[in-house]
This record gives structure tokens, C-alpha cells and sequence, in this order.
């Protein structure tokens, strides 16, 4: 199989590539703008194998995709690319119905045109993998489930632009008959995260020995997926889901944010304490929260265990743990980012402060 992935120097992408080139004979072509969250040392460890090959393209740019699908050849095609950040999408919505709406038209068209010049055997074998969030389905209540026939109701720019996308990916399949599959799943973590999100700059934070900043009261419940449980799964939908069905993967394992920041302050009591003896959680503080903050989010996964044979193999304790030591080795790589991308500032606040003055 030749797998043509957009994204994949992000971190989702990223495992998913070493996943592919480790454990399979896949051929695999990474198309990727290489963004700020973009990091092809994310990949350095397959990046010469004969199975791999990264092209720096806009998703956007027709021209050059259309160019990628010729020369690579794909049988499918799993698209990851996207502006992820809830916070950035705050500040530059813009830029996330740029990418992830105008870039998955793109991706769809170049698709269905490639597609449809392939032979009637590789027409039917052919699969464009679309990944999207739980974040379209909005905030759940105390009880209950996203399930795959869950409405939409997204609250944020970044969600309403994934859940736009989806729909557009939806219809390429009814209008066109484009065999796409969407996924939607929960919370990821794990190595090589931009630390713009809550797991990898609680650590951060912490080890610099920085405020710890909790949004609003921590109360805010998410369901947390290890990266590779996710790519697992993604596996299993490219190989063995079916065209116009949906699959939702979740880690069973919800966590209110205070929670897994308290945890990640007594694991760190215990791997690095801190000089003056104090525990990391004397560090946490509480800002204000971010606008539309989504209160609960919970994944059912019974269909894709059902249909697809995924089970997550990770549980979030020791999930958690692995991830946090992996950080821990590998400072210099956050260091760097830090360094030349992002330094830990609060974002998603700037918009809202402008239109009130």
C-alpha cells in the first residue's frame, strides 16, 4: 500500500508515520507545509528509510497536490492536516477556515480526480481517511456519550471548521461516491506534543518551575487517547472500515483538567523534586477561563471495537507516566521549540481583548 499523509510532521501524523515505516511495508509520501507545529525531527528516526519521503506543500496549493497524487501514486490517502489549537483558533479564525475547510476541498477534489482516472480494481480499493475530533459534537452534560450519529454543535472557530470539513468530506462520498471514511476522536497525548497543549506545558511549566495556569476551576472534564492507541486505530479504519461510515475513538478514561494536572505535579514530585522540597501543585494557578470552554467531553468507541477489532492498549496512569518521562529525556527538544516557536504565553485572549476596547 502507498499512503499518502498530510500532516505528518504534526504530532498525530508523526506517529503515525513511525508506526507505518517500523511495522509495516507501506510506502508512505508526508505532505506538509511544516507550520509552526510542524517538525520533521518528529520523523528523523525513519526519515531515510526507502518507505519514506516528505514534500513541503500548502494543502492548499491545487497545483502542487494535484502534482504529489501524479508522482506518488497513492492507494490511500489519510488527512491529518489541520490548525488544531482551540486558543489560536480564538485569536485567528481565519487561518483554521483556511486550512482546515478551503484544505480539505482541496484534498477532496485532488482526490476524486486522481481516483477517477485509477483502474476499476483500484477504484474500489481506494480510501481517503478524513481525521477529525470529538470537538464537533459540543459539550456533553454530566452523563452520556458522543456516538457517532451524535449531532454536531461545535463552539469554538477550530471545531466549526473541522465539523465543516467533515461535512464536506460526507458529501464528496454521497455526491461523488469518493470512498471517504471519517474518524473522531478524543484528547491525544503523548511524546513529541507541541507544548501548547495542556499536558506537555503543565510539564514544561513545571520543570522551569513557572505558574502552573488551570482555566477557570479545573472542572472541565476531557477523555484522554494515547497517541499511539490513536494511530492503531486509524490503522484499523484505513484497512478494514467501510466508505461513508464514521468511527469514533475515545480512551475511556476522563479526567477533569485539575485532575490530570494534580497528577502531573506528584509524578514530578517524584521523579524531579523540586529544591526547596515544595510539591509541584503549590505551582498551579487559576486564570481565566477560555471563551466557549466546552464543559465535558466522553467518546463511546463500542462500533470501532465492534467493527474495526480496536481495543486501546494504554491506560492513562501508565499512558501518562510514559509520557511524562519521555519529556523529561528529551528537554533539549522542548527546549528548542521553546526557543524558536513558543514560549509558554497564554493565547486565544488577544481577539476578545481588542473588540472589548
Amino acid at each position: 500500500m502507498r499512503i499518502l499523509i498530510t500532516g505528518g510532521a504534526g504530532f498525530i501524523g508523526s506517529a503515525l508515520i513511525r508506526t507505518i515505516v517500523r511495522n509495516t511495508s507501506y510506502d508512505v509520501l508526508n505532505v506538509d507545509k511544516l507550520t509552526y507545529a510542524g517538525d520533521l525531527s518528529t520523523v528523523a528516526e525513519v526519515s531515510t528509510s526507502p518507505k519514506y519521503k516528505h514534500i513541503k506543500v500548502d494543502i492548499c496549493d491545487r497545483n502542487l497536490i494535484d502534482q504529489a497524487f501524479a508522482s506518488f501514486n497513492p492507494d490511500a490517502i489519510v488527512h491529518l492536516a489541520a490548525e488544531s489549537h482551540v486558543d489560536r483558533s480564538v485569536d485567528s479564525p481565519g487561518t483554521f477556515v483556511k486550512t482546515n475547510v478551503d484544505g480539505t476541498y482541496v484534498m477532496l477534489e485532488a482526490a476524486r480526480s486522481y481516483w477517477s482516472s485509477l483502474s476499476p480494481e483500484r477504484r474500489a480499493s481506494f480510501r481517503f481517511l478524513h481525521v477529525s475530533t470529538d470537538e464537533v459534537f459540543g459539550s456533553l452534560g454530566e452523563e452520556g456519550q458522543f456516538m457517532e450519529t451524535t449531532a454536531y454543535a461545535p463552539s469554538s472557530p477550530y471545531s466549526a471548521s473541522k465539523a465543516a470539513a467533515d461535512h464536506l468530506v460526507r458529501a464528496w462520498l454521497k455526491t461523488y461516491g469518493l470512498p471517504t471514511i471519517v474518524t473522531n476522536c478524543s484528547n491525544n497525548y503523548g511524546p513529541y506534543q507541541f507544548p501548547e497543549k495542556l499536558i506537555p506545558l503543565m510539564i514544561l511549566k513545571s520543570i522551569n518551575e513557572e505558574s502552573l495556569p488551570v482555566y477557570g476551576s479545573g472542572e472541565n472534564v476531557r477523555d484522554w487517547l494515547h497517541v499511539e492507541d490513536h494511530v492503531a486505530g486509524l490503522l484499523a479504519a484505513l484497512r478494514h472500515g467501510r466508505p461513508g461510515e464514521s468511527y469514533n475513538f475515545g480512551g475511556d478514561a476522563e479526567r477533569r483538567n485539575i485532575d490530570v494536572v494534580n497528577t502531573l505535579c506528584d509524578l514530578l514530585d517524584n521523579r524531579v523534586p523540586r529544591k526547596d522540597k515544595k510539591s509541584y501543585r503549590q505551582l498551579i494557578t487559576h486564570v481565566t477561563d477560555r471563551p466557549g470552554h466546552d464543559l465535558r467531553y466522553a467518546v463511546c468507541s463500542d462500533k470501532a471495537q465492534k467493527e474495526l477489532g480496536w481495543q486501546q492498549q494504554f491506560g492513562f496512569k501508565d499512558g501518562l507516566a510514559q509520557t511524562l518521562d519521555w519529556y523529561l529525556e528529551n528537554l533539549d527538544w522542548c527546549q528548542r521549540i521553546h526557543n524558536d516557536r513558543y514560549s509558554g504565553q497564554r493565547l486565544g485572549m488577544g481577539t476578545l481583548k481588542r473588540v472589548a476596547s
